[in-house]
């Protein structure tokens, strides 16, 4: 008798690594940033997309803040052209990160959305920056 995982048969591998490899190329992990941010050159920049007060209460360090009701093509002329930005709010509560993404990838703007937000960055133990 087939459990409830195996009831379902997994797809194959080919799907797979089509299905991981897109969403991979759609997010990254709180890990991966500040293994990133620790280098001292991060290839990306790293966008708090909450409100100030929000921001100013705790957030990754080196992230900038840009609430994503804010994004649009004149804001992000600050950047090159191929950029890629990374963006993140609350947690998985909050859909204000994936607001930010489609306003991004709206505008052409490579964009990631790091998975977890704030709450994340602080389940893996990763300290905030707080404005003072």
């Amino acid at each position: 008798m087939a459990s409830l995982v195996t009831e379902i048969p997994a797809a194959p591998s080919v799907d797979a690594a089509i299905r991981f490899a897109k969403r991979l190329s759609l997010e990254t992990d709180c890990w991966d940033v500040h293994e990133s941010l620790k280098s001292g050159a991060p290839d990306f920049v790293l966008l708090d997309v909450r409100g100030p007060a929000a921001y100013a209460r705790g957030h990754v360090p080196g992230a900038l803040n840009l609430p994503h009701g804010k994004i649009n093509e004149r804001r992000m002329a600050d950047w090159p052209e191929g950029t890629l930005f990374v963006v993140y709010c609350a947690g998985p509560h909050c859909n204000g990160a994936d607001r930010a993404g489609l306003r991004l990838a709206r505008i052409g703007r490579p964009v990631k959305l790091m998975i977890g937000g704030v709450m994340g960055w602080i389940d893996e133990g990763f300290a905030l920056e707080i404005e003072s």
